[in-house]
Order: C-alpha cells, then sequence, then structure tokens
C-alpha cells in the first residue's frame, strides 16, 4: 500500500474517533506500522492542514489525536451554534433525548440499541444546545460516557423537574424497542409543541 493511503485512512480513523480522538499506538496496531513511519505521516497531515484553505487542523490532546476546526474561524462556527438554538430539534434528536430523559444516565451504545440505529450526530447536537451533559463513565470494558438531562433541559421543555416527565405505560417492559421508541417521540413532540 502507498504512504498517501495510509495517510487517507490515519485521516479517516481520526475522524471516526470522534470527540475521544484516537492515540499514536492504537493507530500504529490498527495499520501495522513502524513508528518511524507513523510519526512521518501524522507531521505529513498536521502539515497539510496548516495551509490557509483548510477549514479544520490536526491536533494532539491528552494523548490522542483529534480533527478540529481552526479558532480564527470561531466567529462564524458561533454564529452556527446560535442559528441551531433556535431551530426546532429534529426527530432523531428528539427520539434519542426522549430516551436518555426516561432512561439516564444511558450511554450512547444503549441509546443506538433502542434507536436501531447510529445516535452520534444525535447526541452531539442534543450536547452542543445543552440539553443533556455527560454524567460520569460506566463501569466495564472501554468505560464509556453517561449522558443524562441537563437543567437546559427542563427549561427548554417548561419542566421543573425530571419526575414532571409524563408518564410511561406500567407495561413498558412488554413493548418492543421499536415501540418504545415512537413512544419516546411522541411524548417529547407533544411536550415540545406545547412550548
Amino acid at each position: 500500500m502507498e504512504m498517501k493511503q495510509f495517510k487517507a485512512i490515519i485521516e479517516g480513523i481520526i475522524f471516526a474517533s470522534g470527540d475521544e480522538g484516537v492515540t499514536l499506538k492504537e493507530i500504529q496496531k490498527i495499520l501495522e506500522l513502524d513508528n518511524d513511519i507513523l510519526t512521518h505521516l501524522i507531521d505529513e497531515l498536521k502539515y497539510d492542514y496548516e495551509e490557509a484553505s483548510r477549514g479544520i487542523m490536526l491536533i494532539e490532546s491528552k494523548h490522542a489525536l483529534h480533527l478540529t476546526t481552526k479558532p480564527e474561524h470561531s466567529e462564524y462556527y458561533q454564529r452556527l451554534l446560535d442559528q441551531t438554538k433556535t431551530s426546532r430539534l429534529s426527530q432523531a434528536a428528539l427520539e434519542t433525548l426522549a430516551i436518555i430523559a426516561y432512561i439516564q444516565p444511558i450511554t450512547r451504545t444503549e441509546i443506538e440499541e433502542i434507536r436501531g440505529v447510529k445516535s452520534d450526530r444525535s447526541v452531539h447536537t442534543l450536547l452542543t444546545r445543552g440539553l443533556i451533559e455527560e454524567q460520569g463513565r460506566k463501569e466495564g470494558i472501554g468505560r464509556p460516557v453517561l449522558f443524562g438531562t441537563s437543567i437546559d433541559f427542563l427549561t427548554y421543555f417548561g419542566l421543573k423537574s425530571i419526575e414532571e416527565l409524563p408518564p410511561l405505560p406500567e407495561n413498558i417492559q412488554d413493548m418492543d424497542i421499536e415501540n418504545e421508541a415512537d413512544l419516546f417521540f411522541e411524548r417529547f413532540q407533544d411536550l415540545e409543541n406545547e412550548n
């Protein structure tokens, strides 16, 4: 395989690692590359991203590599966030938020098991809007992040406490996963429409 291909794969791995990032050791293990070659390829990627025409850059933080936006463009990212805060939540985000609200604390994997689809984008949207927050890590392999609702969640839906959420049917354990997601969505859609 050519070095250009390895560089492209490394870029994809870093992108796919999301907020958690990925360490050099993890990349080295995945690609089975010599440490010197890997370091050289990472340096090339960093250089590529330093071009003025690029909107993202490669950083290393807490021994993990991340792709992130350039600070000199922060004014525009803030505009995006401000615009996003005024728009309604998508169906996927509402479903994800409902699941988190009723089952918190919950991991991203557990959310995906209930929804039956990837939920990275929905979780990211909810974090960005401040409706959910990290509430520690679950014990076990990989120590995944646990998510729960925030104070902003209560404010957004006009609730004084999480106990004011509409009750779920008592026989929810007997419902299948798809019906649970539909029920969660309906309850939250009603709440959002009231506000």
